[in-house]
């Protein structure tokens, strides 16, 4: 299941590098605090710390209440890190270690 969530949040993430109606993005926010709370609630129950973190300051970031405003670029530039960097963690790349 987790990899399906960040498959699709990589995806996701990626398509909002197109020009896209703004509803698109509010709906992707959406999503991702879904997304990541889900993961970061299963992150938690694996005792896996550090990506309970990540995950939990990846929903914060991308929460649909409270907007942050940070400009196209640079919106741009973490929804590329982030979905590559989910797409890695997939296919085991990029896996975080607890101590």
């Amino acid at each position: 299941m987790d990899k399906i969530i960040k498959l699709a949040l990589s995806i996701l993430l990626l398509l909002c590098l197109f020009k896209m109606p703004y509803g698109f993005y509010q709906f992707v926010r959406f999503l991702a605090l879904i997304g990541f709370g889900y993961l970061a609630f299963d992150s938690n129950q694996q005792k896996k710390d550090i990506e309970t973190i990540i995950y939990i300051v990846l929903a914060i970031l991308f929460q649909p209440l409270i907007k942050i405003s940070l400009g196209r670029t640079l919106w741009n530039t973490i929804d590329l890190i982030v979905g590559i960097g989910l797409i890695l963690n997939i296919f085991g790349v990029f896996t975080i270690k607890n101590k």
